[in-house]
């Protein structure tokens, strides 16, 4: 409801002409019926007549008028609610901590923030407007009928709450339903998300019909449960017809006899009751009326009970609290890129038995190359993702700067510790325009400056608008290469205190490789420079080496060190390396 706002006005707007249409088409009737026993008299007054016509042409205009603007202030106020609750989410998600969005699947997200919303989206439209007029409806349409003709509207009375009855056991069984079929949506969605995500490894494996036969297993499984849904919902028109058809003929057989009688028997005396012409018109409309606003709220029985669904998926959204925040007094200032781990633990879940880092203690000084080894599952990506708290160190201590990183601001810290992610994303605009992600106000003196630390100059240059080349949604019009490279270049243009090179060059070669580093040591030496890498050549020229194996350092050292002290680094550098392999086997 938060997410109304500024719509607050429209809404209520809204429910105001809607109340105004529903009066309009409630007191037509009558003034019909007061037309039609006019025409029915022996004298006829046609002053009466053109009286009635046009108080009836007028009110017509008037409820055409009110239901037009109802419908314009329904739709803005529906739309913009939509809008905003669009971006609380966006917003929410943006403030999200990786430990918060590892809480939902990528696919899960979009269906909040696409389905659930237009769900709540036309659930409140039907609020604002037809959950108000039908209660309305039905509240005017008896009351005027009692007024009409008192004896006679219990009939309505009755066949009402019969169909109403009947409407609540079909959406009873329906709701049921209903609550099931969005965790089909996702897991549609997730079958596309993750087609298009590995559409390159799907067509190398020439897995596309597999692709195809899983999409219309999910798709058939949400359509099951929608058709069973729309089968039960459907069961609505035949009662309301029924409903409908019975309430006239009683009121026809009845009101008919009372008119051509113009008395009924009641305990074998006879009781003139006075109906005329146009008061059985009335009632009839009037029952018709009511019977429909009646069949029009159960719609928006559904529609709620389907928003009501959806209306949890979001705010599970906007209630998850970021596991990072910022502290009361945040430092401003980051001194230096010195590291220091003590005792530092990790886990990425508070149920998980096992540590993914566990008890780790390093000291990184201001400037230094600090290259970090170890097998795939090792935790090197955890350890690093400590430093600019993308992830929070469950035990320990971890100081960056000499202060605790729990301490700083965290734009401050994210600021000065650029940080080049394993998995290297561009996204569309121009390469420009991707390189100022590291600094908005970077000048093109700035940017080809970056670009030559990371080796890019050379093939952007090459193409024929240089920096103003646009780059696909992903980097999907570049290589690998270029993609890590472009990164890279992005991350310098924050000219930050901390570097981190989570694997960010093993698409390039060993020659690039070399000439990245060099460049780092002779621009950026005050620069602390961690990198991640799966090639001893990437790192055997840091000032020390981290080993990790399964969330432990193993062993810390340089190069030379670790080829005489360490099995695990040792082993890594004679399968890489074929004269290290021959001297292995020459000792």
């Amino acid at each position: 409801m938060k997410s109304i706002r500024e719509y607050k006005i429209p809404s209520i707007l809204s429910i105001i002409f809607v109340t105004l249409e529903v009066i309009m088409e409630c007191v037509l009737p009558f003034a019909t019926s007061k037309l039609v026993d006019t025409m029915n008299q022996k004298n006829i007054d046609v002053s009466q007549i053109t009286m009635y016509s046009i108080i009836i042409v007028v009110m017509a205009l008037a409820s055409l008028a009110f239901g037009a603007l109802a419908g314009y202030f329904c739709s803005k106020a529906a739309a913009g609610f939509a809008k905003n609750l669009r971006k609380d989410m966006y917003d929410k998600i943006t403030e999200f901590s990786f430990q918060n969005i590892d809480n939902f699947q990528a696919s899960s997200l979009v269906t909040r923030m696409t389905t659930d919303v237009t769900n709540v989206q036309n659930a409140y439209m039907m609020l604002i407007r037809t959950a108000f007029r039908s209660p309305l409806m039905i509240i005017f349409s008896v009351t005027m009928c009692f007024i009409t003709s008192p004896r006679l509207s219990w009939i309505f009375i009755i066949v009402f709450f019969s169909l109403g009855l009947i409407i609540a056991l079909i959406m009873l069984s329906a709701m049921k339903v209903f609550r099931k079929i969005f965790k089909k949506y996702d897991a549609l969605n997730e079958s596309v998300k993750e087609n298009i995500d590995g559409i390159r490894v799907v067509k190398s494996f020439v897995r596309e019909d597999y692709e195809i036969d899983k999409f219309k297993a999910a798709s058939k499984d949400l359509k099951k449960s929608f058709t069973f849904a729309e089968r039960i919902i459907a069961l609505n028109g035949p009662a309301m017809q029924a409903a409908v058809n019975i309430n006239m003929v009683v009121v026809l057989l009845i009101g008919s006899s009372i008119i051509i009688q113009n008395s009924v028997i009641v305990a074998e005396e006879p009781v003139f009751y006075d109906l005329t012409i146009g008061q059985f018109q009335a009632l009839t409309t009037y029952g018709f009326q009511m019977l429909m606003a009646l069949m029009m709220l159960s719609f928006v029985v559904v529609m709620i009970v389907m928003a009501i669904e959806s209306s949890k998926r979001i705010v599970e959204v906007l209630n998850e609290e970021s596991t990072i925040v910022n502290p009361e007094n945040p430092i401003y200032e980051v001194k230096d890129g010195s590291i220091s781990f003590k005792n530092v633990s990790f886990k990425y879940s508070e149920h998980a038995k096992i540590n993914a880092l566990d008890d780790i203690n390093l000291e990184i000084k201001s400037g230094e190359t600090v290259g970090i080894i170890g097998s795939t599952g090792s935790s090197k990506t955890t350890l690093v993702n400590l430093i600019s708290r993308l992830y929070d160190r469950t035990e320990g201590e971890l100081l960056v700067g000499g202060v605790d990183v729990k301490n700083y601001d965290l734009q401050t810290l994210r600021n000065n510790v650029a940080v080049v992610l394993q998995k290297n994303l561009l996204f569309s605009g121009t390469i420009a325009d991707n390189l100022r992600w590291g600094n908005a106000n970077a000048t093109m003196d700035e940017i080809k400056h970056a670009c030559d630390l990371a080796c890019a100059s050379e093939f952007v240059e090459s193409f024929p608008d240089k920096y103003d080349t646009h780059i696909e949604q992903g980097g999907t019009n570049v290589s690998g290469g270029q993609k890590q490279r472009l990164c890279i270049a992005r991350a310098l243009l924050k000219n930050p205190k901390i570097l981190i090179l989570d694997d960010s060059t093993s698409a390039v070669d060993t020659k690039t490789d070399a000439i990245i580093r060099k460049g780092f040591k002779e621009f950026i030496p005050s620069t602390t420079k961690i990198i991640i890498a799966q090639r001893v050549s990437s790192i055997q020229d840091a000032d020390k080496i981290v080993v990790l194996d399964n969330g432990h350092i193993d062993a810390v050292g340089t190069h030379d060190d670790l080829i005489l002290h360490n099995e695990i680094y040792k082993e890594v550098y004679y399968s890489q390396n074929q004269a290290g392999a021959s001297m292995k086997e020459a000792n």
